[in-house]
């Protein structure tokens, strides 16, 4: 079992958890049980996903709780990007987090290879 909490995977997860929470208080009212909801949940599920898989007994099902946090994360970027195009949150607000994302993307898929590897 491994100690999530000391995770810079998982580290990296909560931060976005919390631009994400700022940013989706800027979506409109009338989104707060719809994009607002979802792109909340995503975002909680990638840290949420990480923490749970690193307590897994095998390297194989920690790799498949990080393929569900990749998942996650793509969502909450189709999300953010969707935000933008009906202009609900300004382009240059969101430079910030994609690249919280590329970098969580980057550190995941690496996790994962790292542990095909093994």
């Amino acid at each position: 079992m491994r100690n999530f909490r000391t995770l810079e995977i998982w580290k990296n997860g909560i931060e976005l958890v919390k631009q994400v929470y700022v940013l989706s208080q800027q979506l409109p009212s009338e989104e707060k049980f719809g994009l607002r909801s979802q792109i909340t949940r995503a975002a909680i599920s990638i840290p949420s996903n990480i923490a749970e898989g690193s307590s897994r007994n095998s390297d194989i099902e920690f790799k498949r709780f990080l393929e569900i946090a990749m998942g996650s994360l793509f969502e909450v970027e189709t999300q953010l990007i969707i935000s933008k195009e009906l202009e609900f949150i300004p382009e240059e607000k969101l430079t910030t987090i994609f690249e919280l994302l590329s970098t969580e993307a980057r550190m995941i898929n690496s996790l994962i290879s790292k542990i095909k590897n093994s």
